[in-house]
């Protein structure tokens, strides 16, 4: 890399200088075409609003909004002029967002419009600003706070730049915090797993509020000035073809589900309702692959020559497909506690089943390894590693070793080349389709909130959330077990749960089902239900993420 950031005042200073003229992000359609030389200015502008009204340096702005070319531009408008970031997921429940706003103590808000019914009347109230993120005109601006003393600062590297929230359900919410060191080791970090130019064309499908997305999907291609395009519409399978065919992009990022549906949905069944493609497969199985690969290549633009999956494990028989067709598939596995690279493996460096190397500049270990099978818990160390946990010292001293090293949590074993299988998790986190790190207890403290819930636990089944319910003594009948009554009574209280938690939780914490549990929880001798007997073996190892 040509040049080595320290901070991302040092990205946005040097790339909307070296790429003035070039394009860095409109929507796939058109109609938000922004150059770096405007990207800059509207910077410099929105910053100046902040200590228009009386934002300081280390103060926090929360950005909640759907992907768009305005994203990156409150983004750096935050970081890049010493204030803080608080991005929030657009599939976030009114309460989660009321409680990040108000754990971040955030004095502004860049919000779209289909997402502001979501902030409180007291979040209103204390908010100094309120930025509509479409058109970047004001919703809420406090007279009193219109003071012009506010005062920016050009951050130092250990800066917090970002605070990513990965829970909020509850009060208790966690926020992580990412220096502008971790970010830009994340963009050399992406540099060395597979090198990019202005020449570029990214289409973001991602959230932005997520590191992944983010770190490698915004702030790497804007370092080198390449162009991002983003689509303004949910990317279903129709519309995502249609952007595919319109951009031709050369590198996106994507979770596991996308390309599986595409391979297991169409790729698949097609080869096996074809009896000219089914003797290919059996007699003449490179020449299927080239068909099939050069047919898969051509639905994804034909240009393409970097598709990133992270966020969950890779489907095996998938990858090995992928494999085949020589798809430029490649891996990458971190954390949002490490802004988020820890392992990757680029097109060319891909293995089956593997989760790659360890990151450029990025220190990994297995401690406590089992000297029979091999597998450890993986730790790492290095630039990419947060500060911490936000308010919260002793959830931050918990995953921290004496030495300094960083606990992820993943059980994996490491071959003679030094690449990395995960193998599942040592807690609960459950994984969603779309990379989410879901955490049980969250939702569990919800449905025990219930009156006449008595305990409960959150699992995953066939990749959908079930909550297991077992309700006070004297709620269910069971003497009555098989009657109408009975039988009536069960379904409307599994309703209720069903209903009222879908109604507290965002969009990727909803449960599918309820399951009422007759007899007592097994438990452990503390007192603790044993989670592991209620889990679902085939969804175990599915816990490589993002």
């Amino acid at each position: 890399m040509r040049h080595r950031f320290s901070t991302l005042a040092d990205v946005l200073s040097y790339t909307t200088t070296v790429n003035r003229n070039r394009i860095v992000s409109n929507y796939v359609d058109g109609g938000r075409l922004i150059t770096y030389s405007q990207f800059k200015d509207e910077c410099d502008k929105m910053a100046g609003r902040f200590s228009t009204f009386g934002i300081n340096a280390d103060d926090k702005i929360a950005i909640l909004s759907e992907n768009n070319p305005n994203w990156a531009v409150a983004f750096f408008s935050i970081t890049a002029y010493g204030r803080i970031a608080v991005p929030m997921l657009p599939e976030l429940s009114p309460n989660e967002v009321e409680n990040i706003l108000s754990h971040s103590g955030a004095k502004a808000i860049f919000v779209s419009r289909k997402q502001m019914p979501k902030i409180s009347p007291e979040a209103i109230e204390r908010l100094h600003l309120i930025i509509d993120i479409n058109t970047f005109e004001l919703i809420k601006a406090e007279d009193d706070r219109y003071t012009c003393d506010g005062r920016g600062k050009l951050p130092e590297p250990m800066d917090i730049a970002a605070i990513i929230y990965t829970s909020g359900t509850t009060g208790n919410a966690k926020g992580v915090m990412l220096s502008h060191r971790n970010f830009c080791a994340n963009i050399l970090e992406a540099w060395h797993a597979h090198k990019i130019s202005h020449k570029d064309v990214f289409l973001s499908i991602l959230p932005l509020a997520h590191t992944y997305e983010m770190s490698i999907g915004m702030l790497y291609p804007f370092s080198v000035g390449a162009t991002v395009y983003y689509i303004q519409k949910p990317p279903t399978p129709t519309i995502l073809a249609d952007a595919l065919k319109k951009i031709r992009p050369t590198t996106m990022l994507s979770v596991p589900l996308i390309i599986e549906k595409v391979i297991r949905g169409k790729i698949f069944p097609t080869i096996a309702a074809s009896k000219y493609l089914r003797y290919l497969k059996k007699h003449f199985p490179r020449v299927l692959y080239f068909l099939v690969g050069s047919k898969v290549k051509q639905q994804f633009g034909g240009r393409l020559r970097f598709f990133g999956v992270g966020g969950s494990k890779l489907d095996r028989e998938v990858e090995d497909f992928l494999r085949h067709i020589h798809f430029p598939y490649a891996i990458g596995y971190g954390l949002t506690e490490t802004a988020p690279l820890i392992c990757d493996a680029g097109p060319k460096r891909t293995h089956l089943g593997s989760t790659g190397t360890a990151s450029f500049e990025v220190l990994v270990r297995l401690a406590d390894v089992n000297p029979e099978t091999g597998q450890g818990e993986l730790q790492v160390k290095g630039p990419n590693v947060m500060l911490g946990y936000y308010k919260d010292y002793a959830r931050t001293r918990a995953v921290m070793t004496d030495d300094g090293w960083m606990r992820t949590g993943d059980i994996a074993s490491v071959d003679s080349k030094g690449r990395y299988y995960i193998h599942g998790r040592s807690g609960n986190v459950i994984i969603g389709a779309s990379g989410e790190n879901i955490y049980p207890e969250e939702i569990e403290s919800v449905i025990n909130n219930i009156g006449d819930v008595s305990e409960s636990i959150v699992i995953s089944r066939q990749g959908q959330l079930v909550a297991l319910v077992q309700f006070n003594d004297g709620v269910i009948d069971w003497n009555l077990e098989g009657q109408e009554k009975f039988l009536e009574n069960l379904e409307r209280r599994k309703k209720d749960v069903l209903e009222f938690v879908n109604s507290k939780v965002s969009q990727f914490l909803k449960i599918k089902d309820v399951e009422v549990m007759k007899e007592p929880f097994s438990k452990t001798a503390t007192h603790k239900i044993r989670r592991f007997l209620y889990q679902d073996k085939k969804n175990e190892n599915k816990t490589d993420k993002k």
